[in-house]
């Protein structure tokens, strides 16, 4: 099993731009369920490209302007 650091120098690697003070932020499981979209990522897309976004999370988000 990968430590944070692990994971956060594996994420690093396939989005340079995330910074590793901004990824310190979440916790392990988030920083894994993160890292494993990004390795689907890399993928080829097609039939066979899938990802199954998790139950915790509304698949469309959305809010209503204050005027």
């Amino acid at each position: 099993m990968q430590t944070k650091d692990q994971l956060i120098d594996s994420i690093q690697r396939i989005n340079p731009g995330a910074e590793k003070s901004f990824l310190h932020a979440f916790d392990w499981h988030a920083l894994r369920r993160y890292l494993d979209h990004l390795n689907i990522t890399l993928e080829p897309r097609g039939l066979d490209s899938r990802w199954k976004r998790q139950g915790d999370t509304a698949a469309v988000v959305w809010r209503r302007s204050a005027a």
